[in-house]
């Protein structure tokens, strides 16, 4: 499969695409710009948000969660932004991407600007505001999405080159960690999404695909993009059928990888899972 432009190449650095009915489709990030922006019909919209806008996820009651430099922000309803206290004061480590738990938590981790290795962690934020440290040792947090039934947890630090799972307890996180894949030919995974059929599709960002794998590990599919620097995917469009891929041009030669920052498309053949929500 060959993914298809969408966009120009507007995104220095395109990650975490998310799609929900609540916005009308399709936000991602322009991370390092701090940037969100939205996909309509006939333009892309950009608002800023943050000096870092690392991963956004809707709201319950509406609004956003947004994963920022050094912790958090909620957008409400009417889309007034607030930051939330900061995790860390240190100024080398950023957020970087997450997501949200069956039962609405969300998750983000983190990395050092200059990638050193166990630097980072990740992190819960719990409904009420509370926030836990899940994994720690972490060199960079990237990829994570659970299973159709909510058991299984998978998740990527870049650096390892692995697809990790782990078990999931709602109650006591991530247990039990072992590797699903390594990826090939020293690929590096970065974001992830998991489809209705429990099947992984990982960024492989030094590449410029998308990998499918099954649960058992098996490589079952590859999308090609017309761009170097893959960074993540999700399933959008009506029916959840269509694969939403954002790529970066951060270290990427623009004059030779000309499409280095564009929003791409494929037709996956296969579902994806509703977005889960943020229950705060």
């Amino acid at each position: 499969m060959r993914a298809e432009q969408v966009t120009d190449p507007i995104a220095c650095h395109g990650e975490g695409p998310a799609w929900s009915p609540s916005w009308g489709g399709l936000r991602w990030v322009d991370m390092l710009a701090g940037d969100i922006l939205t996909l309509r019909e006939d333009r892309v919209e950009r608002r800023h948000v943050a000096r870092v806008a690392a991963a956004v996820r809707p709201r319950r009651g509406g609004g956003a969660v947004i994963g920022i430099e050094r912790g958090f922000a909620l957008e409400s309803p009417d889309g007034q932004i607030t930051a939330l206290p900061e995790v860390w004061t240190a100024s080398d480590i950023r957020m970087n991407e997450g997501g949200c738990d069956p039962r609405g938590n969300f998750w983000c981790g983190s990395m050092a600007y200059d990638q050193r290795p166990g630097a980072a962690s990740l992190y819960r934020l719990g409904p009420e505001g509370g926030v836990d440290v899940m994994l720690e040792g972490v060199t960079v947090s990237n990829g994570l999405e659970w299973s159709p039934d909510g058991s299984l947890a998978y998740y990527n630090d870049t650096a390892t080159g692995q697809v990790a799972v782990f078990d999931f307890d709602p109650d006591k996180g991530l247990r039990n960690r072992r590797v699903l894949v390594e990826l090939p030919d020293g690929g590096r995974p970065d974001g992830l999404t998991v489809d209705a059929e429990g099947c992984v599709w990982t960024a492989v960002v030094n590449a410029g695909a998308i990998h499918r794998y099954r649960p058992d590990g098996i490589l079952d599919g590859v999308i090609d993009v017309p761009a170097d620097k893959t960074t993540a995917c999700t399933f959008g469009g009506m029916n959840l059928d269509r694969l939403f891929i954002t790529t970066s041009q951060v270290d990427a030669d623009t004059s030779a990888d000309s499409l280095a920052g564009a929003l791409f498309v494929a037709e996956a053949g296969v579902t994806g899972q509703p977005l889960r929500e943020f229950a705060g």
